[in-house]
């Protein structure tokens, strides 16, 4: 069974990648949440992944699904537990953060979950049934770079921003760095050049 792929970068698709790890090109789902922190990533770049081997009777092809962290897999293997929730559907579903979805689940916001992709009020409800007072220990995971990777902020809109900061609005380059890392850290699904301007403003006036 494989756990574990270091390896490069050979393909990105909406769904998947394409790894080569000693000579031989491993094709690894990844939730959206994941797939997320690769926008930044270029095609040759080394990257490693957890992985979540899937092979049934029912579905005889070895499907491997990749995580950042080994305890974003193991949230995984909760998320799956829910009935009616198996491992394709539950890739699909993950656009949240494993610390989003374990926070909501735990106070229990099915509002929030209901935002997952594919799950409506009666899943949100079994999810909760089954996993609260479960989550604690995934609520807490840390922010890590992969994470703060994961948006297209950080690519294709800060470099907008920064140029209107310095150039336009005659700010230091070290201060506008820190405004915009600041504004996106405060809201991670700013979309746009104008939302991200916007926090910017907020966070400075308060």
């Amino acid at each position: 069974m494989i756990g574990y792929i270091e390896g490069k970068l050979l393909k990105k698709e909406d769904e998947r990648i394409l790894l080569l790890a000693g000579q031989v090109g491993y094709e690894v789902l990844l939730p959206a949440f994941v797939m997320d922190s690769f926008k930044s990533k270029m095609i040759g770049d080394e990257v490693s992944l957890y992985i979540y081997y899937q092979q049934t009777e029912r579905q005889p092809k070895p499907v491997l699904i990749g995580f950042n962290l080994e305890v974003e897999r193991e949230f995984f293997q909760y998320f799956i537990s829910v009935e009616d929730i198996g491992p394709m559907k539950a890739v699909k579903a993950l656009s949240l953060t494993v610390r989003e979805i374990a926070k909501a689940i735990e106070s229990k916001d099915v509002a929030r979950l209901k935002q997952l992709k594919g799950i409506g009020n009666r899943t949100a409800q079994k999810i909760i049934a089954t996993l609260e007072g479960k989550m604690n220990k995934f609520a807490l995971i840390r922010e890590t770079e992969k994470e703060r990777e994961k948006t297209p902020v950080a690519e294709d809109f800060s470099r907008q921003v920064f140029d209107v900061l310095v150039g336009q609005l005659g700010y230091r380059a070290g201060d506008a760095k820190r405004m915009i890392s600041e504004a996106m850290k405060r809201n991670i699904n700013i979309s746009s050049p104008e939302e991200l301007i916007e926090e910017v403003y907020h966070g400075e006036k308060n």
